[in-house]
């Protein structure tokens, strides 16, 4: 299998053109890709196949575990930046099918914009109970669900013990959730640090959670657009949205995609 390291804020993906062999890679096969002691490493593996329906391309995403996910944020970012790269018919718009619906994504120099699929089912101030306590959890379906809690300093937080009981939660059963613990630097910027379901860790970044952080952050606060969000990898991105009438249309995350090395490995 011929494939394409990239990482996007220091998520990293590993990515293949499926569209002339047309191969069903297994769970194990992507977990195998995916596995940083064993195989090439990656917080997940995107496929690119012929769209089937009004886009230019389709990803197919799976978290490092080998399970599909509805979409990445970061990962569409990267797949925008390696068809434009590759293809020779690419333009620097384009529309991408995922599970989660369609995506547009256009190339801006070094950066890559997505526009997401509307998000829905936003739920403010939902209580649990973590180590005796009580905590305010929101939370939001940006493309995946994540949910977002505000610390006053998320370099203090325990975040894989507590990422992986907020995602395991009863609240968010049976799927579970992505998590996102969000730190309010200023008026127009936040940093954040990502416990992501199918890696069942940390993340360096985490596309749809910083989306979602930003959304959540606006709902609490009335920010208005755009939101700088700091990743633990190093990088600021960009969100931004449309807000009317309770609804948002329009939501874009712009930054870095980045490729890394080409390859090739026996599966």
């Amino acid at each position: 299998m011929e494939f394409t390291k990239m990482n996007g804020a220091g998520n990293d993906f590993v990515i293949t053109d499926n569209r002339i062999n047309k191969t069903n890679y297994s769970q194990e096969t992507i977990s195998f890709l995916c596995d940083r002691n064993r195989g090439i490493g990656a917080d997940g593996f995107m496929s690119v196949e012929s769209a089937e329906n009004d886009g230019d391309y389709k990803m197919r995403y799976y978290n490092a575990d080998g399970g599909e996910a509805e979409m990445c944020g970061n990962g569409a970012r990267c797949f925008a930046r390696f068809v434009f790269d590759c293809d020779g018919k690419a333009n620097h718009n384009m529309d991408i099918e995922t599970v989660a619906g369609m995506i547009s994504a256009k190339i801006k120099g070094d950066l890559v914009q997505i526009k997401l699929s509307r998000p829905f089912d936003l739920n403010l101030n939902q209580e649990i109970t973590i180590n005796d306590s009580s905590k305010s959890i929101h939370s939001i379906n940006t493309g995946v669900p994540h949910a977002v809690v505000i610390e006053d300093t998320v370099s203090q937080v325990d975040l894989k013990s507590l990422g992986s009981y907020v995602r395991n939660h009863s609240l968010f059963s049976p799927a579970g959730t992505n998590v996102n613990f969000v730190q309010i630097d200023e008026s127009d910027t936040l940093t954040i640090r990502t416990y992501e379901r199918g890696v069942e860790d940390e993340t360096l970044a985490c596309g749809t959670g910083m989306v979602a952080s930003a959304l959540i952050y606006h709902q609490l606060n009335g920010i208005k657009p755009p939101v700088n969000v700091n990743v633990k990898g190093g990088d600021t991105l960009e969100v931004s949205w449309n807000y009317k009438e309770n609804h948002y249309s329009n939501v874009t995350l712009t930054g870095p995609a980045i490729t890394v090395f080409k390859g090739k490995i026996y599966v």
